[in-house]
């Protein structure tokens, strides 16, 4: 066997076990609840008790915290507050605190209150990119390039986001090459990283492998994060899936909040408590103070009137005495 053979047998043998996870390995939760959690709540939550909310959040351990959306409150009423709850909330220099920007109006109402990273995003499906932002995938992305453009100018971190990268409430299945595509754009138009969203959750585990490695050709799996629902309770599992092929960033949301407006039917997302206490299971580290995070998911969920979606909430509530 040549020397050249060998080298490339090993690189092969080498990228395989990066994929697998190991104990005591470090994934980073960004904590989607005080947006993509409430932005579907029928209830007002009060701009007063979502700040609150994100303060207990911030007392967590947890290192990414989305705030909320600068969007037309016409479009989201829940997220009408955006400016006065991102300005309100005690930010910790350790935490980022991410906040989802549709357009250029957007992008300069967030610039105006300090904001220092943005959430842009797109669909891998059409039918849920006219629904959700009223034009096509690439007509999207020549919108997300003017706002990377712009927020690159007051040196802005940009994290991208596709939905629908299993199913679409519109198209149906989505094809792993259509994710792929998006994703790749969103790297090249200048994101640090990309979440991957099974927005109405119905992707299975080999849904997920299809997924990833369709990616893993055109992009690392540092790059990379996994967003799931948990309308079909795969979610975690799901979550397993991508953390197997080396992805180290899961989104979620405490007491299992959340939903779609433009995705008729699909649940929350996965609910961080779960989340977290999986992890922590398995070896791997995540810095998050899980009966902190019980605390916060019982707070939000005692002003919306609903019980946390969450196993591990229910389960262990007592037990930490926070009753």
């Amino acid at each position: 066997m040549s020397s050249k053979l060998r080298r490339l047998l090993s690189v092969n043998v080498n990228q395989i076990l990066k994929r697998k996870y190991h104990k005591n390995e470090f994934v980073r939760v960004v904590e989607v609840g005080p947006r993509d959690g409430l932005q579907n709540e029928p209830t007002n939550v009060p701009t007063e008790v979502k700040i609150e909310f994100i303060n207990k959040l911030s007392e967590t351990g947890l290192e990414t915290v989305e705030v909320t959306s600068f969007v037309s409150s016409k479009w989201v009423p829940q997220m009408g507050d955006n400016s006065e709850v991102y300005t309100g909330i005690k930010k910790k220099g350790n935490i980022n605190y991410p906040v989802l920007v549709p357009n250029a109006q957007g992008l300069e109402a967030a610039v105006k209150c300090g904001v220092k990273e943005i959430a842009v995003f797109t669909s891998a499906s059409e039918g849920f990119s006219k629904k959700n932002t009223n034009c096509s995938i690439q007509e999207s992305l020549r919108r997300i390039e003017a706002v990377v453009r712009e927020a690159k100018k007051h040196n802005l971190r940009v994290r991208g986001y596709v939905s629908c990268i299993v199913g679409c409430p519109y198209d149906g299945a989505v094809h792993p090459s259509s994710v792929t595509k998006v994703t790749e754009a969103l790297l090249n138009l200048g994101c640090y990283e990309v979440s991957l969203g099974d927005t109405i959750g119905v992707g299975t585990k080999q849904a997920i492998q299809n997924v990833l490695k369709d990616i893993l050709d055109v992009a690392t799996a540092d790059k990379l994060a996994i967003h799931c629902h948990d309308t079909y309770g795969q979610a975690l599992p799901n979550i397993c899936t991508a953390l197997e092929y080396g992805v180290r960033v899961v989104d979620s949301s405490v007491a299992g909040l959340g939903g779609c407006p433009y995705a008729k039917g699909a649940t929350g997302n996965v609910a961080t408590e779960d989340l977290v206490y999986m992890l922590h299971g398995m070896g791997m580290e995540t810095g998050v103070d899980l009966r902190m995070l019980i605390e916060a998911g019982r707070y939000i969920c005692g002003h919306i009137k609903k019980q946390p979606a969450s196993k591990v909430n229910n389960a262990l509530y007592s037990k930490y005495g926070l009753e």
